[in-house]
């Protein structure tokens, strides 16, 4: 009488079963999963960064695999005269936390490897690294704190690219599981604006309305392309005021007709412009050198 290899209740059963008196047992044991559900990505080897991010990674991989519940049990007894069943579900119960121990060994960096490979289980190896890296994480907390307390932003660069350092700042927090309120991140962010922003902070305090962080974030963008757009209008206004003069209803560069910009450059003193412009026009025409010398004059003014 030919017997099912799969029993509706207890799941996939070993091909190596037990037979005792016409009843079939199925021995116990962990079959990685491969096709019901899709395999977590490996993570990358631990190498005493972020423990918590890669213990949380691994945690997932090893689910995936169906071998997660081996980080919390411990192996079973054998009795002193133990049945075939028994010794093959305690052999299937090493296989599979044998499996699972050298998953997270092969997730550690290689100088780890040497030092945790000796663990005899899974469960003893996933909490000799959570009694080392977990306490060392903790340390991590105040780094992350100092390091929200001691931001601030500078003139020198662009704010936008700043404020992104700031958000990076406050995932740390948040990832080491402390919790600040956004109305609590919306008046540091304030606070940290460079000291030329000086103005716009004062707007932004005394603002009644609640305002999101996306919010302000838009408003400091939107500030900034103003701010440098104005920049940009100005310094084109000065160069083409300082640039050009007027020659008979044409356009000429001081560049090109003050043998390059040695009178425009040279705005030490009215009498050093003057002997100047008559060392280098002593061949322009009269109307000319008028001209210059008028603009000269305006600009040191």
């Amino acid at each position: 009488m030919a017997t099912s290899d799969t029993n509706p209740e207890s799941g996939p059963v070993n091909p190596n079963m037990q037979h005792s008196g016409g009843t079939v047992y199925a021995t116990p044991y962990v079959t990685p999963a491969h096709g019901s559900v899709g395999l977590g990505e490996r993570p990358k080897k631990f190498n005493i960064k972020d423990f918590k991010r890669w213990q949380q990674k691994m945690l997932f991989y090893l689910t995936t695999l169906n071998l997660a519940r081996f980080l919390q049990e411990y192996a079973p007894d054998l009795d002193d005269n133990p049945d075939r069943q028994t010794v093959a579900a305690v052999d299937a119960w090493k296989h599979s936390d044998f499996l699972c121990k050298n998953y997270i060994l092969n997730g550690l960096d290689n100088a780890l490897y040497n030092v945790y490979s000796q663990m005899v289980n899974a469960k003893a190896l996933w909490e000799s690294l959570e009694r080392k890296y977990k306490t060392e994480d903790a340390g991590s907390k105040k780094f992350v704190v100092g390091k929200f307390l001691d931001f601030k932003m500078v003139d020198s660069k662009i704010v936008i690219s700043q404020v992104q350092e700031f958000q990076l700042i406050l995932h740390d927090i948040h990832a080491e599981g402390m919790v600040l309120g956004e109305s609590f991140q919306v008046a540091a962010l304030i606070e940290k604006l460079p000291p030329t922003w000086k103005d716009f902070k004062n707007y932004l305090k005394h603002k009644r309305k609640k305002m999101m962080l996306e919010d302000l974030i838009m408003r400091l963008r939107i500030e900034e392309d103003n701010r440098q757009s104005e920049k940009k209008a100005g310094n084109y206004h000065q160069e083409a005021k300082a640039n050009v003069v007027e020659q008979g209803g044409r356009k000429v560069t001081t560049e090109a007709s003050c043998s390059h910009n040695t009178i425009c450059q040279s705005t030490q003193s009215l009498v050093e412009a003057k002997q100047l412009l008559r060392e280098e026009s002593i061949s322009r025409p009269r109307r000319f050198r008028k001209l210059v010398f008028e603009q000269l004059t305006r600009s040191i003014r």
